[in-house]
């Protein structure tokens, strides 16, 4: 099997390893994702019922205070019916009951007034020593008037004469505390929508979802965050994930708008992002070694050329000598003499175009024409017979380019021996030359077999050859001299079983 055909398969193989390992790659980042992404849910699902049965606790809470709220003032009607007592009791173990019931109240602040709304008495207050008495109770007193409502006391010393007093009062010192602990309480309900445990941005709205009650963990903060971006924000995360409801004691529906994580969208692409990176890794390394082998080739390539001409120059001077040895000898006719000058003439031709190699070729405005003629008189007295050969030009018109003839003649020498080769010494060549404004096109078309699609780009590579005493060098210095020394291009333009068409471009 020829080293290209199994170069060939390799790639393919290599190639359909690669995509196994990059469908491998995206599936098992779309499981992990995907894994992921429920985790991150089901924190969020965990979050909203903490949240719901953090809800439940404040409601039973403020509950528990309203009721406790209602017993201190319970407790200050007591209180005040006692004091009314006292007052009207003849009897001496009802009047100790009385003052027992006025004693027990050690924690509910109270301030009695008379009819003229001034202060008789008080209890229950932290005086603080230096304080002006009188203005601290009023100041109480304020305060006391617009919470609740006074208890009168009306009092009947006679049947004529009564008193009438007002019994204000405030929350005993323990239920304010509570109070304040109550408060932190709500406020840390809000606040646990901002501090979430799944660290994904969240929105926490309202049962009609268009106020926004808290929101965290989203670009930037709160700060400058308006009310357009959050609900944009909403919109998008109703794309991305259903929200999650939070029922507030049984009734009222709140909502958690949430989006994946940061980190989770990162993970959805990165595979795209490694396969990226790994790309450009394998482009730049293969352009390397590309690069590498190009030059190692050129030093091979050179090295080779140089050698066999030097290796030609010493039995050519020698055989020129001899020539000029017979010439002064008369040994033989000069017919023999002119064949062996041409012969060394060709020899020298050939020593001429390796010692190019390697080398900056001078490149100069020739006629193109006369050089494809030059080389096609000397190859028809070479070939067989049976080959015919036609050479014409676009309106048979003189065509010039670029170009050093001998290493021109060089490329269509090897190619028509290739195309005679393939028409198995009997069929016909075609030379046909297009001159356009830039460039000139040159197409050699033959009538042999054809060349496989698959071999089509590889016959130009060192060492491929169909042949069995082949060494595979003859297409590839032909793509050198056309390529890397007139700077042109050279490709099998068509090749089917009737024969194929090679077009060379040169610059004009």
């Amino acid at each position: 099997m020829n080293i290209y055909s199994k170069k060939q398969r390799w790639k393919l193989l290599l190639a359909g390893a690669a995509v196994i390992i990059i469908m491998a790659s995206l599936w098992y980042t779309n499981v992990i994702v995907q894994k992921i992404a429920s985790e991150e849910r089901n924190k969020v699902q965990l979050w909203a019922e903490a949240i719901k049965n953090k809800a439940s606790l404040v409601n039973y809470t403020r509950e528990l205070f309203n009721k406790i709220s209602k017993e201190e003032r319970n407790k200050i009607e007591i209180w005040a019916e006692a004091t009314k007592r006292i007052v009207t009791s003849d009897n001496q173990e009802a009047t100790s009951f009385y003052l027992q019931i006025i004693g027990e109240n050690e924690t509910i602040p109270v301030l009695v007034l008379d009819e003229n709304d001034q202060i008789m008495n008080y209890r229950n207050f932290d005086l603080e020593e230096g304080i002006d008495t009188t203005a601290f109770l009023m100041s109480q007193l304020d305060l006391m008037k617009n919470k609740d409502e006074p208890i009168e006391l009306i009092i009947h010393v006679t049947k004529k004469l009564k008193w009438t007093y007002k019994l204000y009062y405030k929350d005993s010192k323990i239920f304010s505390e509570l109070k304040i602990v109550l408060d932190d309480l709500i406020q840390s309900f809000i606040s646990e929508i901002v501090i979430n445990s799944a660290s994904v941005p969240v929105i926490y709205t309202d049962s009609s979802q268009t106020k926004i009650i808290e929101s965290g963990n989203l670009k930037g903060g709160k700060t400058g965050i308006g009310q357009d971006f959050l609900m944009a924000t909403i919109a998008e995360m109703k794309e991305e994930n259903d929200p999650i409801v939070i029922k507030i004691n049984g009734k009222v529906e709140n909502y958690i708008f949430y989006s994946d994580s940061e980190l989770l969208q990162q993970l959805r692409y990165y595979p795209y992002f490694q396969m990226l990176i790994i790309g450009l890794f394998l482009l730049i390394s293969y352009y390397l070694f590309s690069t590498s082998r190009k030059i190692e080739q050129n030093q091979v390539w050179v090295g080779m050329a140089k050698e066999t001409a030097h290796q030609l120059g010493t039995p050519l001077s020698s055989l020129m000598a001899w020539v000029e040895y017979l010439k002064l000898k008369d040994v033989v006719d000069e017919n023999t003499i002119n064949e062996l000058s041409k012969d060394i003439t060709r020899l020298e031709t050939i020593t001429e175009r390796f010692s190019k190699i390697g080398s900056v070729p001078n490149l100069e405005l020739e006629n193109l024409n006369t050089v494809i003629n030059e080389s096609l008189n000397y190859l028809k007295v070479r070939i067989s017979k049976k080959v015919n050969i036609t050479f014409t030009t676009q309106n048979n018109a003189q065509v010039e380019a670029k170009l050093n003839p001998s290493l021109f003649s060089w490329v269509l020498e090897n190619l028509i021996k290739n195309a005679v080769d393939a028409m198995k010494g009997d069929g016909d060549i075609q030379i046909y030359i297009t001159d356009q404004s830039q460039f000139v096109y040159i197409d050699i078309t033959d009538t042999g077999i054809g060349i496989p699609r698959a071999n089509q780009k590889a016959i130009f590579e060192p060492g491929f050859t169909t042949k069995k005493r082949g060494w595979g060098l003859g297409l590839s210095l032909v793509k050198r001299i056309v390529e890397n020394y007139h700077e042109g291009k050279i490709f099998v333009k068509q090749s089917d079983e009737t024969g194929t068409v090679f077009r060379i471009v040169l610059n004009k």
